[in-house]
């Protein structure tokens, strides 16, 4: 990161954040420009930047709006000091949802660049990311297919929808996220999120991976220590005491603490999508405003780095 960022790295507000994440966002697609949707060579410029529409995104989510209406009319009124140029709602829907690759590798990107990556200890969970409730809803959504029922035994309820998988540090930073089916087999999805990035399989020996006991059998945590990891989990009806079990309720807590960031201050459940490509962008775009202010936290030397107090009005 450049000198130019560092001076950024001056105070916790939301001026600020936008600000860093903007240069930052740009160097790092200018250094990945493989990253970024196709675009012809000869046409009309677009008047905002890919980094202005992420920082844009990571705003409206910390800031709370669900309607992509309503959140430029605010920035129109609000922000023109940051943003000059503002698309119209269809453009800017239309650019986001381009960008949804774009944005899930961003995350990563970002957690990298914090001083919480290096962490040795994991909790993983999923949590439903509800996407309909009427049977008319279920039966004309174009999401049937992908959207299921499923169970959240959290709350004791059934639920249409999907479910966001969650690799996390203790300090909240996601470190690996993935948007199943509400019935999909949480281990399977785990190993497949481990797959997908080396960086987070092949040198991590040692790593401790806090899960519920749905994260159970042989297979599954013989590949689990293949790739280095120790899974710590409560033990199941019928299976002797595992070890750790002293460590795992306090920390456990710290996976149902983070759902409810994403679910009472970013509103993952007022997503608002109503297609499969359309709910992963509002998703991941949650996702990246978690991780956007926990890294703003860790570089300026927050005490809480998961707080977005200073981001949120």
């Amino acid at each position: 990161m450049g000198e130019g960022v560092q001076d950024r790295f001056v105070k916790t507000d939301l001026d600020t954040l936008a600000t860093a994440l903007y240069v930052t966002v740009d160097d790092l697609l200018i250094e990945s420009p493989h990253r970024l949707p196709w675009r012809p060579r000869v046409g009309i410029e677009p008047k905002i930047s890919d980094a202005e529409l992420v920082t844009l995104a990571v705003m409206q989510a910390l800031l709370g709006f669900t309607s992509e209406a309503r959140w430029l009319r605010h920035a129109r009124a609000h922000l023109r000091h940051l943003f000059p140029c503002l698309p119209q709602q269809p453009g800017y829907n239309k650019r986001l949802r381009r960008l949804a690759d774009t944005i899930g590798w961003l995350v990563g990107a970002l957690a990298r660049d914090t001083s919480l990556w290096t962490d040795d200890v994991w909790v993983v969970d999923s949590t439903p990311v509800e996407c309909g409730r009427s049977k008319e809803t279920v039966q004309r959504s174009d999401l049937a297919g992908w959207a299921e029922y499923g169970y959240c035994a959290s709350h004791s309820r059934f639920f249409w929808g999907l479910r966001l998988h969650l690799l996390c540090t203790l300090h909240g930073l996601p470190v690996g996220f993935a948007l199943t089916g509400a019935k999909a087999d949480e281990r399977q999805t785990l190993l497949g999120m481990l797959g997908a990035d080396p960086d987070l399989s092949t040198a991590r020996v040692g790593q401790v991976v806090i899960a519920d006991k749905n994260y159970y059998g042989r297979q599954f945590e013989a590949a689990l220590a293949e790739a280095g990891l120790d899974l710590l989990r409560p033990a199941r009806k019928g299976e002797r005491p595992r070890a750790g079990v002293r460590f795992f309720k306090p920390l456990r807590q710290v996976i149902e603490s983070i759902n409810d960031t994403f679910k009472g201050q970013l509103d993952l459940e007022r997503h608002g999508g109503h297609t499969p490509t359309g709910v992963w962008v509002r998703v991941a775009q949650r996702v990246l405003a978690l991780t956007a202010a926990i890294w703003h936290n860790d570089r300026t030397g927050q005490p809480i780095k998961r707080s977005l107090l200073a981001y949120d009005h």
